[in-house]
């Protein structure tokens, strides 16, 4: 199925029954967070199936900001296995959630939303720093 942005926040509007408030929301949407983090954890502290090796990287003086790219990292090995891939999809759509409701709460598109930071990205490209 693909689901359109705007299918989705017509959907969680439809759902959301009992935090309503602009304060549920916020919180929820913070307490969703902190899910997906928890399940990335998990995946590297219980499961085992992805670890992280982290290190400062070493960048030479005479790096361009576009060559910037390539010498960062995720600092991920491995893979979710598919019970971590599977929780951590579930939480990612939990946060998701929360952010089409507060989008709908504050009256906005999620698709204007998400065309306004493409346009952004693309304009600024390389240089936007994210």
């Amino acid at each position: 199925m693909n689901l359109t942005n705007q299918e989705f926040q017509e959907l969680v509007d439809s759902m959301l029954i009992r935090h309503q408030s602009i304060l549920d929301i916020l919180s929820k949407g913070q307490e969703a967070s902190c899910r997906v983090n928890r399940a990335v954890i998990k995946a590297v502290t219980a499961c085992g199936c992805i670890n992280v090796n982290a290190k400062k990287p070493t960048i030479p003086e005479d790096t361009t900001l576009a060559e910037l790219k390539y010498l960062f990292s995720s600092h991920l090995n491995g893979k979710l296995c598919s019970n971590c891939r599977e929780t951590v999809e579930m939480e990612l759509g939990n946060q998701m959630f929360y952010i089409a409701a507060l989008v709908n709460t504050l009256g906005l598109s999620l698709s204007d939303v998400l065309e306004k930071e493409k346009e952004r990205l693309n304009t600024l490209t390389v240089y936007n720093l994210k």
